[in-house]
């Protein structure tokens, strides 16, 4: 899937082990398996893929009822290109820990990936809807993602509108609808949610360039310096000012 701007984004997974009573033989093996995952998990960060699969294949034995340890697994096989084996792991989590909301919202990028969209969306939604997620409008927001790189932009945009309106200061979700309203050729309503987001939020380069651009397009003047000043003001070191300044002037 050829995703827009930027990435989806997947969460973080926990590294807790089951805390139910065991031998002393479980306990130890527990305690191996909480150590290889913990090693696992920092090599899979530094890009050690071989080691990382060392860790984390050792983990999975010691404790194969852990549904953390699988989660890792399926990142790890993705890395290595092992698309079949990735999916498998998400299942085996899932079958765990079925309403985890961090594993759903994973599981949902990888299929979002893979083309599937209807069931990414889908499980991106029952992440969002479970009250125990602690970023719910990242949910959202990846939904609108993967349904915009389908090209189903009515579909969208709704979603990058709720995550604003569960969390309104989300730059990300506020960045990828400007996006879509300014590829749709909305200039007005891009330029529009600029500056809503504006005036509860600090601002940031990229936002304040989208905002020239929708000015630009529009096309207005007075809007489009006032965009530019104020990149070149509070961002005068960014890319983005660079960009600006660079640009061609405008055709009346």
């Amino acid at each position: 899937m050829n995703a827009p701007r930027s990435a989806l984004v997947g969460a973080a997974l926990g590294l807790a082990l089951c805390g139910c009573q065991t031998s002393g033989s479980e306990q130890s093996d527990a305690a191996a398996a909480r150590a290889n995952m913990q090693l696992g998990s920092a090599y899979l960060q530094q890009g050690n893929l071989p080691v990382a699969k060392d860790k984390l294949e050792r983990a999975v034995k010691q404790a194969p009822r852990d549904p953390a340890i699988h989660g890792l697994l399926a990142m790890l096989y993705l890395r290595l290109g092992e698309e079949s084996r990735a999916e498998g792991e998400y299942r085996a989590a899932l079958a765990l820990a079925p309403r985890d909301p961090e594993l759903l919202n994973n599981y949902a990028v990888f299929l979002c990936g893979a083309g599937r969209i209807d069931e990414g969306v889908a499980r991106f939604q029952e992440a969002a809807r479970n009250a125990l997620y602690r970023t719910p409008w990242v949910a959202y927001a990846n939904a609108g993602v993967c349904l915009h790189s389908a090209r189903r932009d009515a579909e969208a945009e709704p979603l990058y509108a709720r995550a604003l309106q569960v969390q309104p200061d989300y730059t990300e979700a506020a960045t990828q609808l400007v996006e879509l309203l300014l590829s749709q050729n909305r200039a007005a309503d891009a330029y529009g949610r600029v500056m809503d987001f504006l005036k509860r939020n600090p601002p940031t380069a990229e936002l304040l360039l989208l905002g020239w651009r929708a000015a630009r397009a529009e096309p207005n003047a007075a809007n489009t310096a006032q965009m530019a000043w104020r990149l070149q003001t509070e961002f005068p070191d960014s890319e983005q000012a660079h960009n600006v300044a660079a640009a061609p002037a405008a055709r009346n």
